[in-house]
């Protein structure tokens, strides 16, 4: 089980990349981050594939996507000067919050 989070954890980065270069591909004018983007969604789909054969799915698309919007917020805001307002933090707080819960507390974890 361990391999699967780390498969996890290097999904979402790969992710939090591919997205990151999607502004950057300038609508996939511009070849390097248009490469960086289909190379970064190519991988984390194909890792998902292979952590949804021991993990559930449910918990397996909450922590991606969760940690994705986080992540990617995170990157947005050093790389293109992107600041999230007040009600975004708080948005982004209850997504933490809502991933933990499902993660620490529901029976669908240990499955």
């Amino acid at each position: 089980m361990l391999n699967s989070y780390g498969y996890l954890a290097l999904a979402i980065i790969l992710e939090v990349m591919a997205t990151t270069a999607l502004k950057a591909s300038e609508g996939f004018t511009r070849p390097g981050p248009t490469i960086l983007v289909v190379a970064g969604y190519l991988t984390t789909f194909w890792l998902l594939t292979l952590i949804m054969q021991t993990l559930p799915v449910g918990v397996v698309y909450a922590i991606w996507a969760g940690a994705g919007i986080v992540l990617v917020t995170l990157v947005s805001m050093v790389i293109y000067k992107q600041t999230p307002d007040l009600p975004a933090i708080i948005g982004m707080m209850l997504i933490i919050a809502g991933v933990t819960i499902i993660h620490v507390f529901s029976d669908m974890s240990t499955h």
